[in-house]
């Protein structure tokens, strides 16, 4: 299998970045429809936007299906996609990027920082902008269930991106570590987390990973949020938003439930700006498992 997946990375090298995209978009949007998690994607679309009909739905949801083929073909591409040099920005290149002020400033200012993102565009370029500008940063990613897929894609990130962890048993450890010496987490939380914190995610709850506002807590640094916008012709928009104001209990402290809420808000209204770009098919309201994570603290 690994070698399978390394000829169709090298296929898509020798065909360039354009066409890569093209091919990867078009075979998901494809094929993406007839599979089973396909009415997944169309049960979450109709219950985030109620007032768009079906066809409407179904559009967006084969949108997302070519924004993830795309996202995969241009792994093969990523050090080449990402074009944009910050000391001479260019208007007509791949990577525009809004907030420039922001990303300098957490490189600037010696103290750790928290920059939180979600699956929309292609979400692994603001790494890779972080380590060609020498902002000291660890991604904590999830590997792909395909063990040859993600020996590939850990090649491919730790060859254009800077710190990587592993979303696994102890990763809380190292990820404090890397703060602890005035370093920066990034890391997407979009996506269900069996133990986490009842957050509201586009009109309904859903579970989520508290760990970056314990550590914001803990550390009392400032936290971002950034995404990525897909733009027509293998172009991207990189925002990275202020510093959020996130909430605080009556100790002074940053309460943990209310920063992730803060969090997710800014998630939740980036896709509802560009929906055909977030990863609908992801099971990420779980009405059992918030019943039984609730049901769990209550024994406590």
């Amino acid at each position: 299998m690994l070698a399978i997946v390394r000829t169709v990375f090298a296929f898509l090298r020798l065909i360039g970045p354009e066409r890569s995209s093209d091919l990867g978009g078009a075979i998901a949007r494809t094929i993406g429809p007839l599979l089973p998690v396909h009415r997944v994607a169309l049960d979450n679309l109709a219950a985030a936007f109620p007032e768009k009909d079906e066809a409407e739905r179904r559009r967006i949801a084969k949108a997302a299906w070519e924004n993830l083929g795309r996202v995969g073909a241009e792994y093969a591409h990523l050090r080449k996609i990402f074009d944009y040099d910050y000391h001479n920005p260019n208007p007509d290149g791949r990577i525009l990027v809004d907030g420039i002020e922001h990303f300098i400033a957490l490189k600037d200012d010696e103290k750790p920082g928290i920059v939180f993102s979600a699956h929309l565009g292609n979400w692994e370029l603001p790494a890779i902008c972080a380590q060609t500008y020498g902002l000291e940063t660890t991604a904590v990613f999830r590997a792909p269930n395909d063990p040859a897929i993600a020996r590939v894609v850990h090649e491919v990130r730790s060859g254009a991106m800077g710190g990587l962890e592993a979303a696994r048993q102890g990763a809380a450890f190292a990820m404090q570590a890397v703060l602890e010496r005035g370093g920066h987490l990034g890391m997407l939380i979009d996506q269900h987390f069996t133990r986490g914190v009842v957050v509201d995610f586009l009109g309904r709850p859903a579970l989520t990973n508290p760990i970056l506002a314990k550590f914001a807590r803990n550390f009392e640094c400032p936290v971002h949020g950034v995404r990525v916008v897909r733009l027509p012709g293998l172009r991207f928009r990189i925002e990275l938003s202020p510093p959020l104001v996130l909430p605080r209990g009556a100790d002074g402290q940053i309460e943990v439930t209310g920063a992730m809420q803060a969090m997710t808000d800014l998630v939740g209204a980036w896709v509802r700006e560009n929906p055909e770009q977030w990863l609908w098919m992801h099971r990420r309201w779980r009405p059992m498992a918030i019943a039984a994570r609730e049901a769990g603290l209550k024994q406590r």
